[in-house]
């Protein structure tokens, strides 16, 4: 049973809570408390799944308690609870909160939040893929654009031009945001020069998530001792990526979704060459050494790949499952039921064209693939329409 520490000063908070709560009672077991410093006691007994702690509270208030929580337990995920008068305050959190959540919360809000927590907890993480995202620090510290644009796009009563003048406010985010756009990935008849026509055209949740795909890139800075190429090599895969991707037969309201994931589907590596630059290297060179695939000397040394923890950040970071699933999935795709040609399975093919136009750039003859993916094509049904699927993706890259 999933443990769960809801912490904040009010009574009536608490109460409110644990009525929106109660009937999860048979699948949660859920904890309330009015202090900090009462959090830590409770978590001392026994460890808890979640916890969510109000931003302000007399003594230990709700950053400080995560803070203290990301070192005493990371595999806990910590989320940060926040009245709108405070979230510019609960922004500053995020260095250390998974999620900061706005008060008052529905009922439907909250479970699906924990659900999803929940779910990646289960689904796509061990428990040492958990603990390696802890040490790590959890989420990096988003800017404050990004954490006023996500809370914007999660607000029923925002319209476009308020989304719109958040992404504004910051020239680089609008900049690449609009770049990204117009870039062809998706099928735009017109060139795109504003950002709310943007927002009218692909819908709020597309370009938050876009908006995050040029955030990442900035997130996480290889670490000394990474090669000096490997942020330059990640941009051209993810672009050629999200180039092929668009190319493929997908339907089209599945299109943004895949063009996402496509941009973000190796943040995980990112992550790792950041934050664990001599695991980074020795799966590198043990790729090498074996002539095996990065993912798979990733999987030995450290048990996850960084599509897994690409997936479970994106995932505590708010972003549509869909595309969290893509990336999880993007190299073992037939871990999971498809439906047709689908994100998941479409991303999958596009970063397995990505990755062979890397690795083979002056080869016009399609190289010999791995056994591994010959294996996932012929599981996905795609091994005969995977020349023509390389076909259309090598000739929208040589188009733009």
């Amino acid at each position: 049973m999933k443990r769960i520490l809801i912490v904040d000063d009010e009574q009536i908070v608490l109460d409110g809570m644990g009525r929106m709560l109660e009937s999860q009672r048979d699948r949660w077991d859920m904890h309330f408390v009015r202090s900090g410093e009462s959090a830590l006691d409770a978590c001392v007994d026994q460890p808890f799944d979640v916890v969510l702690a109000d931003v302000r509270m007399p003594g230990l208030d709700g950053i400080a308690l995560l803070q203290i929580l990301r070192e005493r337990s990371p595999e806990c995920a910590r989320v940060l609870l926040s009245s709108q008068a405070d979230l510019s305050h609960a922004a500053r959190g995020t260095e250390v909160a998974y999620r900061v959540l706005a008060k008052p919360l529905h009922q439907q809000e909250l479970v699906t939040n924990l659900e999803r927590i929940f779910t990646l907890q289960e689904s796509f993480t061990t428990a040492a893929m958990r603990t390696i995202v802890g040490r790590i620090g959890g989420l990096p510290s988003l800017s404050r654009t990004y954490t006023a644009l996500a809370l914007a796009v999660r607000d029923p009563e925002s319209s476009i031009a308020q989304v719109a003048d958040i992404v504004e406010q910051d020239v680089a985010m609008t900049a690449r945001v609009l770049q990204i756009v117009n870039s062809g990935f998706f099928g735009l008849a017109k060139t795109m020069s504003n950002v709310s026509a943007a927002v009218s055209y692909l819908g709020m949740d597309t370009i938050k998530n876009l908006a995050l795909a040029t955030e990442t890139f900035t997130l996480f800075a290889p670490a000394p001792g990474i090669p000096v190429n490997f942020l330059e090599a990640m941009h051209r895969r993810a672009e050629r990526a999200a180039i092929a991707v668009s190319a493929l037969p997908i339907n089209l309201r599945e299109r943004d979704v895949s063009v996402v994931a496509a941009l973000l589907h190796d943040i995980g590596e990112l992550v790792i060459a950041s934050r664990m630059p001599d695991q980074f290297n020795a799966a590198a060179a043990m790729a090498t050494e074996r002539g095996c695939a990065s993912y798979e000397a990733e999987e030995t040394l450290l048990g996850v790949s960084h599509a897994e923890l690409g997936a479970y950040l994106l995932g505590l970071w708010g972003v549509r499952g869909t595309i969290a699933e893509a990336v999880a999935h993007h190299h073992r795709p037939q871990r999971v039921r498809h439906f047709g040609f689908d994100s998941a399975a479409a991303v999958y093919v596009a970063a397995l064209i990505a990755d062979e136009i890397e690795t083979h750039p002056n080869d016009t003859a399609a190289a010999e693939l791995r056994e591994s993916d010959r294996e996932s094509l012929t599981a996905l049904g795609l091994a005969e329409r995977y020349p023509v699927f390389r076909a259309r993706a090598i000739k929208a890259l040589q188009i733009r």
